[in-house]
């Protein structure tokens, strides 16, 4: 006789195979179910181009789905997203978890302020921080920037916790946070000039490929809606992975830094060729996209001025509306 395995074993086997956080301690659901996600909005809080609040090169975007609301990335200055905040009249005071997409002081250099200050209405105001693992190994070559080790250290003494991801994980009913993201493509878009440097891995030195880049992924009706920080595991990785990790749905919005303003030309017409194939319907590209690289897309993968656009302070995008730019993008 075959042997069956009971499903409440089956069940103990996928939870003692769950990241080394555990989705309890996340405070997060341990089902999905596909298209969950009705209502979605991202502002953008912290980009270069602004007609509205202060410009920076940096990002972060507060995403609200479902009654959830999430604050991805603090931008680069201390408090460019506070006063962002401030000037566009969105309160952050009700929000408890801050995701992280990699390591770099643009993305991270706000958090710190943003948790003191905002602790001040709400002390539990952005006390919960989702990492990537490999966010906190040691990067000599970043003598100029502060070492993560050490923010981490300050965010934990104002009364912050921080979740670290090796794999994805479903943080509230279709939200999803991708942890490192595997390069499948050779989508090399760090580094500068083809310049190399070494991050202190578990395993000894290797080349600092940014391996805890990381994005929201938002399950809707509609389709799948990414916010990346930079992409710098490369945008069609990133979507690749997100259909992969979530479901094999069209991509209904790609939002934020995707690191593409030194991408080729060919690299330029490949990925708008993946884009068609995911069926990406709306593309917002903010902080390191890159200008030319939106108008180019918005070209070759066949979007309109009204479906691929400039990202700006204070743009939005929801799932009734589609993108509004604001005036400065429009």
């Amino acid at each position: 006789m075959k042997y069956t395995m009971p499903i409440f074993a089956c069940v103990l086997l996928l939870a003692l195979n769950e990241p080394s956080i555990s989705r309890a301690r996340a405070g997060v659901s341990s089902q999905n179910t596909f298209g969950a996600v009705d209502d979605v909005k991202v502002t953008l809080l912290s980009t270069m181009l602004a007609d509205r609040g202060i410009g920076e090169w940096g990002f972060a975007a507060l995403v609200e789905a479902d009654g959830h609301r999430i604050l991805f990335d603090t931008g680069a200055r201390p408090d460019t997203v506070l006063q962002n905040a401030a000037a566009l009249g969105v309160d952050l005071a009700g929000v408890r978890d801050v995701i992280l997409s990699h390591n770099h002081g643009d993305h991270t250099g706000g958090l710190l302020t943003l948790r003191r200050e905002i602790a001040k209405k709400n002390p539990d105001a952005l006390s919960r921080a989702h990492v990537g693992r490999g966010i906190f190994w040691e990067r000599p070559a970043y003598s100029n920037w502060q070492s993560m080790t050490a923010v981490k250290k300050a965010y934990e003494d104002l009364g912050g916790t921080v979740i670290e991801y090796s794999k994805p994980a479903e943080i509230f009913p279709g939200l999803w946070i991708t942890g490192p993201v595997p390069r499948t493509h050779l989508e090399r878009n760090w580094g500068v000039g083809g310049s190399v440097s070494h991050v202190q891995s578990p395993d000894g030195p290797v080349e600092d490929t940014i391996p805890e880049s990381q994005s929201l992924v938002i399950d809707t009706k509609q389709g799948l809606v990414v916010i990346s920080g930079c992409g710098h595991a490369g945008i069609i990785n990133t979507l690749e992975y997100a259909r992969k990790t979530v479901r094999e749905a069209p991509i209904y919005a790609a939002l934020g830094g995707f690191h593409l303003f030194r991408a080729s030309d060919d690299h330029m017409a490949w990925t708008a060729g993946k884009l068609r194939e995911m069926e990406t319907v709306q593309f917002l590209g903010a902080h390191c996209t890159g200008i030319e690289a939106v108008f180019q897309l918005r070209e070759l993968a066949g979007l309109s001025r009204k479906t691929a656009l400039v990202g700006a302070v204070g743009a939005s995008f929801s799932l009734e509306e589609g993108i509004d730019p604001l005036g400065l993008a429009r």
